[in-house]
């Protein structure tokens, strides 16, 4: 099936520049960072073993920062990068 919108949404992934590729990524590959090092030092997740440890002690886990970070960015920041990106790229130049 052969269609006007079809072919733009194409045409629209094949111009996606490598900047735009890179900014696509830096979200998921912080939420990857923040997964290997729970994993590489587990001991910093307190709530693994809670013992003797208060709240505030328990709320602040690093490596869940980094992830929630890594989200927080490929939400809410790297849509509007990406969108300025193509913005740019598609104004003639002068």
């Amino acid at each position: 099936m052969e269609s006007h919108f079809a072919t733009e949404a194409v045409e629209h992934l094949r111009r996606r520049s490598l900047r735009a590729a890179a900014v696509n990524l830096i979200g998921p590959l912080t939420m990857l960072g923040g997964v290997a090092w729970a994993f590489i030092q587990p001991y910093r997740l307190t709530f693994l073993h809670p013992e003797g440890q208060g709240f505030w002690w328990l709320l602040s886990q690093p490596p869940l920062y980094v992830v929630l970070v890594g989200l927080g960015f490929a939400v809410f920041l790297a849509p509007a990068l990406i969108q300025d990106l193509e913005e740019t790229e598609d104004a003639p130049r002068s």
